[in-house]
């Protein structure tokens, strides 16, 4: 017998019905559930990373706060880790990131560089957040004090994943507004030894704006949420399989074939 004729002679009585399922609704519930059962995971997945970041944020927020790293080789190793640095800022190259909210109001975050006292490196700080004037396209001003910081932070690896509709930036212009943040543009466009890292200044750092910064483990319901969902469509979309594939029995039909014989 042919594999492809397995399902259609496959019947199995039920009291007064049959199963028998068809080859496509077959092949259209297997493909719907590994797509929800690979989309659970990948949700639970996210959910078990942002636990383990959060343990690690955890395990430096305890610590105090120490001098930046030399070795920038693991940057997942020195992630949260809390630092203390000094040096000048040097606001002819600070940069506005856009679309950044403290609760419903629409601002930006302040990612200004700090060239490293005693060191040619440079390290961008996010000061925090400064809220946008009623017109968007007006750039607001930014008070950037021109005397020797001292800052306190946790260290940022930016992520180099994301999505973006603006075009790409010339290699020639500047602009003080910036929709994500691409180290490795910035890296090409200022002239400077830039580290791989930011730092995100603590919230009791003088020289800062608000400063509400999201924990590791934000959202982590959320995951947790959708991955149940999702296997939970799974489960569904086979169940509803079942329920379609079981057929009547056509007792006249049944009648008239045993006559008949």
């Amino acid at each position: 017998m042919q594999p492809e004729n397995l399902i259609c002679n496959f019947k199995m009585n039920f009291k007064n019905k049959y199963f028998r399922p068809s080859i496509k609704a077959t092949l259209i519930t297997l493909a719907l559930a590994i797509i929800c059962i690979r989309l659970g995971s990948w949700q639970l997945n996210k959910a078990e990373s942002k636990q383990a970041l959060q343990a690690q944020y955890n395990n430096y927020e305890r610590d105090p706060a120490e001098a930046l790293p030399t070795n920038f080789s693991n940057l997942e190793e020195i992630r949260y880790k809390k630092v203390r640095v000094s040096g000048k800022y040097l606001p002819q190259y600070q940069i506005l990131l856009d679309n950044q909210f403290d609760g419903e109001r629409p601002g930006y975050f302040v990612i200004t560089p700090l060239e490293i006292a005693g060191s040619e490196n440079i390290i961008l700080v996010n000061r925090g957040w400064i809220q946008a004037l009623k017109n968007h396209n007006q750039i607001p001003e930014v008070n950037t004090p021109s005397s020797l910081q001292s800052v306190e932070g946790f260290i940022w690896v930016p992520s180099q994943k994301f999505f973006t509709l603006e075009k790409k930036t010339n290699s020639k212009e500047w602009n003080k507004v910036w929709q994500n943040m691409d180290l490795n543009l910035y890296t090409q466009l200022v002239p400077k030894k830039i580290l791989p890292v930011l730092l995100k200044m603590s919230p009791d750092n003088e020289g800062g704006f608000a400063r509400h910064w999201v924990r590791p483990d934000d959202r982590i319901q959320t995951h947790l949420s959708y991955g149940y969902q999702w296997y939970g469509f799974a489960i569904a979309s086979f169940l509803i399989y079942l329920y379609l594939s079981f057929k009547k029995i056509n007792k006249t039909k049944v009648s008239s074939k045993r006559n008949a014989s």
